[in-house]
Order: C-alpha cells, then sequence, then structure tokens
C-alpha cells in the first residue's frame, strides 16, 4: 500500500526550534528511504515541509514509522497519512466500447 505523507507544523513550532534536530531528521529520512518505507520525498514549494509517498503495509505501520521522525518525537511536526492507489477510472478506457486497448 502507498501513503502519501504531508507534513504539517505543530502550534508553536518555528524554523529555530526545528534547526537543532533537522540534521537527525535527514539521516533518519534517508535511512527510511534505504529501507523502502519511503519511496520518494519532495521538498513543498509553497512553504517550507516536506511530502513523502510512503511503502506500507497499513496506515498504522506507516504512522508508527513516521512518529519514530526525530521532528514528530520532539512534537514540532506531524502528518497527514492518506493511502492510494492506481488511478481506477483507467479502467474505463480498457472495457469501453471501441477501446483502443484491449487487455486478454
Amino acid at each position: 500500500m502507498q501513503i502519501l505523507a504531508i507534513d504539517k507544523l505543530t502550534k508553536g513550532t518555528t524554523e529555530e526550534k526545528m534547526r537543532h534536530h533537522l540534521p537527525k531528521e535527514l539521516a533518519h529520512t534517508i535511512q527510511l528511504y534505504l529501507d523502502e518505507k519511503i519511496r520518494t520525498f519532495f521538498f513543498r514549494k509553497d512553504r517550507p515541509g516536506v511530502v513523502f509517498i510512503m511503502e506500507s503495509d497499513s496506515l498504522d505501520e506507516a504512522q508508527r514509522v513516521i512518529n519514530e521522525l526525530p521532528l514528530v518525537k520532539e512534537k514540532l511536526l506531524d502528518f497527514e497519512l492518506v493511502p492510494i492507489g492506481p488511478l481506477k477510472p483507467l479502467e474505463i478506457l480498457l472495457t469501453a466500447p471501441g477501446a483502443y486497448i484491449k487487455i486478454s
């Protein structure tokens, strides 16, 4: 199962409070990437922050992984977890009358 993990700053979090923990946060994130728990990660363009695409057996497992991040442990950051998957309406293109693509 893939999970979209969108960061959200907790109330009262400042860049100054986060700065001390960033080296550990980055190291932990890279280890999760190497462990294939995080498939890819992006920096947000609308504000400072990150978005992860995670690989997990369940939302509960993904939450446990996220809870181990240093900024989450310090209650400076939290994440919204959203399960994501294939774009199911694409099946219509494969099964609609006159479809060009046929699956045998």
